[in-house]
């Protein structure tokens, strides 16, 4: 793709349609010259590693709360109801206090004691499909795992778990940049569904408290009393979305972009399962699911001589800055042996990086393990690897994957 011709003095503003088409060849043309692009919305597309990393954190910006809804024309309703009464969408004491009920369930140390039920889960769910000689990778296997350690989490019942995640599957369309009004229906009813079953789980552990997260977080928020109920049961429903989603993505494309190398790595992995580790951090570098973190600018921020004006939303791109070859050596290269440092980008930064990131860290590590060994001759079908997305959570389509 060449934009020769079509660059101005200025950055450029780009459409939906354009961006997510081929969102990398973009990024790649755009970088050198330009450190933002501007999205037909209004929002502003970082696109540099170095200012991704120090915006991610800076005074000059906050999260973005309701205004990239309002710019698409959301005024109230169950979408409004979910950003405006959810951690990942605030700042400041609002935030503090919508999120500590939940972080020393996610703390670090206490994920890690998940790890061996998320490799029986894994290693279950290969063996079932074992003598089918296929499976579908994003339905079968990737979805399940992050579903059901959640649902153990939060004490949800098993036989719930395909209720509830086709609800978050609904719900989480809403942070992807290729929904449109006509989805809005749909969205609103799970939203409102999804919202109803977490308030009947919580009125329960109300009245029959019990040894596990969700009881602990309802007498953690009636104790502080400062939440109301809609806010105790969108914290819930935030957890659900951001423990199912993106795992589910960033699995499918860890392991399609494996099986796609022509140079024997999926076999190398066999031989050195310390590389697991490694494979996913490369996996997240190179094609996130998540492809950008939302911050809006409280004052004018200047980058490069080009200015992001004050009340602007942002959005900072991880796939472009993970592929920014001012930080990274030869960045469109998958390279298992990169240096990438104990805490990756991809997670955020400042107060509001991932809760989830130690587990979702587990979740990759342990499905990847299970298929690696398994020793199955995997191979994909003809279908290749597909990722679309520029912005927000990134969708990907089933891949099928079948052993001799």
């Amino acid at each position: 793709m060449s934009l020769a011709g079509k660059i101005s003095v200025s950055p450029p503003m780009l459409s939906f349609a354009s961006l997510n088409a081929a969102p990398h060849e973009f990024y790649r043309e755009l970088r050198p010259e330009f450190p933002f692009v501007q999205r037909e919305d209004g929002a502003f597309i970082v696109l540099r590693a170095n200012d991704v990393q120090t915006l991610v954190s800076d005074p000059r910006t906050r999260q973005i709360e309701t205004e990239l809804i309002r710019a698409r024309g959301i005024k109230g309703g169950p979408v409004m109801d979910l950003v405006s009464s959810s951690l990942l969408f605030s700042n400041g004491d609002i935030h503090r206090r919508r999120r500590q009920p939940l972080s020393r369930c996610f703390a670090f140390r206490m994920m890690e004691g998940l790890r061996p039920n998320v490799r029986s889960l894994a290693e279950e769910l290969v063996t079932i499909k074992l003598g089918d000689g296929q499976m579908k990778l994003r339905d079968d296997y990737a979805a399940a795992i992050p579903a059901v350690t959640i649902a153990s989490i939060l004490g949800i019942p098993r036989c719930d778990v395909p209720f509830f995640t086709s609800l978050a599957y609904r719900v989480s369309k809403l942070l992807t940049t290729t929904w449109t009004p006509d989805d809005l229906p749909d969205t609103e009813a799970a939203i409102t569904e999804l919202s109803s079953y977490v308030s009947s789980l919580i009125d329960d552990r109300r009245k029959r408290p019990r040894p596990d997260f969700l009881s602990d977080y309802v007498a953690s928020v009636d104790e502080a009393a400062e939440m109301s109920a809609l806010e105790a049961v969108m914290q819930i429903v935030s957890v659900v979305l951001g423990g199912t989603d993106t795992t589910r993505a960033a699995i499918v494309i860890m392991v399609g972009l494996l099986l796609d190398r022509p140079d024997g790595l999926w076999q190398g992995l066999g031989y050195q399962p310390a590389m697991v580790g490694a494979a996913v951090s490369e996996a997240l570098r190179f094609e996130p699911a998540v492809a950008s973190i939302p911050r809006l600018a409280v004052e004018d921020i200047n980058l490069d001589g080009h200015v992001i004006p004050k009340g602007s939303p942002m959005l900072l791109s991880t796939m472009s800055a993970l592929r920014d070859p001012e930080v990274y050596v030869d960045p469109d290269h998958f390279n298992l042996t990169r240096p990438l440092g104990k805490w990756h980008p991809v997670f955020g930064g400042g107060e509001h990086r991932c809760l989830g990131e130690a587990l979702a860290r587990i979740e990759m590590e342990e499905a990847l393990s299970a298929l690696v060994n398994s020793r199955l001759a995997l191979e994909l079908d003809d279908r290749p690897l597909m990722v679309h997305g520029h912005a927000g959570i990134r969708q990907v389509d089933e891949l099928l994957i079948h052993w001799r």
